[in-house]
């Protein structure tokens, strides 16, 4: 069956960085596009970032341009989003999700970020 799993979450200080990934199994990876969401406490879930499959274009939200990057692994089955210059409202559980943007079908459990000092 479909699994993602993610990892590398944890506690890191305003400004600092962290580099999450996410492991996937039970699909042909290299096949579809992939994205990350966040959820807050109390919130929503909140469209990140994604990349698609074959020509690996991105996009991301405004409010994490310019400082997280998405990318892909395909002979790992492996996701990563790399970010940088993090901040207190950057907090929230990180989920990657089986899809474009929000035409995602498959998520994983998600990995918590908290950014605080």
């Amino acid at each position: 069956q479909v699994q993602l799993v993610e990892s590398g979450g944890g506690l890191v200080q305003p400004g600092g960085s962290l580099s999450l990934s996410c492991l996937t199994s039970g699909y042909t990876f290299s096949n579809s596009a992939m994205s990350w969401f966040r959820q807050a406490p109390g919130k929503g879930l909140e469209w990140v970032s994604s990349i698609r499959n074959g020509d690996g274009i991105t996009i991301y939200a405004d409010s994490v341009k310019g400082r997280f990057t998405i990318s892909r692994s395909n002979s790992r089955s492996t996701l990563y989003l790399q970010m940088n210059s993090l901040k207190p409202e950057d907090t929230a559980l990180y989920v990657c999700a089986k899809g474009w943007g929000r035409a995602w079908d498959y998520r994983g459990q998600g990995t918590q970020v908290t950014v605080s000092s």
